[in-house]
């Protein structure tokens, strides 16, 4: 990862990371990590999050600070993901940053959809969300400050179809963050939505980027260079530093100019 820039108020701090073993989720962690924090990560698939880990640790230089774990969970168990959480923060000290990056786009045609596959992907891209920065404010109100990034996706404002438990939870997401920033505001704890464009990671790139798509793609961004993960960690990383101090309750999109 090529990041140039560095956040001196990251060094050292807690960051939470959901969906941290792959794809956006991995860039995340590792871009923090870099900074010197002490990355805590969730992911259900255990082998690509362990060979993350492994790889870092390795990485790392010998003055910096950073640490990073991992915790299996499955966050549609909000239950589960509570404990996750905590147990994060007893491992790594109290969070100042939550990442809400999980979420899953799977595809699927609206006259298909039951009730229970409906709450299954409401499930997996937005209520996590909710539970998670509810579960990260009491240590966020103690320390005095904190920064909740929850994820969006341009999918929705492009009016995108094929996905409309995706694209329904994405667009409520922008919701909840201006609610949060509202309630959260007076505890100097900021929320914002990182919209990320079309990335390129390697789930898009083997099941949904084709021919077409790609056309599709360069004829809709502004700028035709492929949007890559670590465009997404950059912003990431600014929304969680003392940097962006003034902002919050506001959607930043990293999308190449496509909306």
């Amino acid at each position: 990862m090529n990041l140039t820039n560095q956040y001196p108020s990251l060094n050292g701090k807690t960051v939470f990371v959901s969906g941290g073993g792959s794809g956006i989720g991995a860039s995340l962690v590792e871009a923090f990590f870099q900074q010197g924090a002490k990355v805590a990560f969730l992911d259900i698939q255990r082998e690509t999050s362990e060979a993350l880990v492994e790889r870092l640790r390795s990485e790392k230089p010998q003055d910096s600070a950073a640490q990073v774990n991992f915790y299996q969970c499955d966050l549609t168990d909000i239950d589960s993901l509570r404990a996750t959480i905590a147990r994060a923060a007893e491992e790594l000290g109290p969070i100042s940053v939550l990442v809400n990056n999980a979420a899953n786009d799977l595809r699927h045609d609206f006259r298909d959809v039951t009730p229970e596959e409906w709450d299954r992907h409401t499930a997996v891209n937005m209520r996590h969300q909710f539970f998670a920065a509810q579960a990260v404010y009491p240590y966020m109100k103690e320390q005095g400050a904190g920064s909740i990034i929850n994820f969006g996706s341009m999918s929705w404002h492009a009016a995108q179809g094929g996905m409309p438990g995706y694209t329904s939870s994405k667009a409520a997401i922008e919701g909840l963050t201006r609610g949060l920033a509202r309630d959260m505001g007076p505890d100097r704890i900021r929320v914002n939505t990182l919209v990320p464009g079309w990335v390129m990671t390697e789930k898009q790139l083997t099941h949904w980027v084709t021919e077409d798509t790609q056309k599709d793609i360069e004829r809709n961004q502004c700028l035709n260079d492929r949007l890559m993960p670590e465009s997404i960690a950059a912003m990431a990383l600014f929304l969680a530093s003392d940097d962006s101090a003034m902002c919050t309750a506001q959607n930043f999109i990293v999308d190449g100019g496509w909306i």
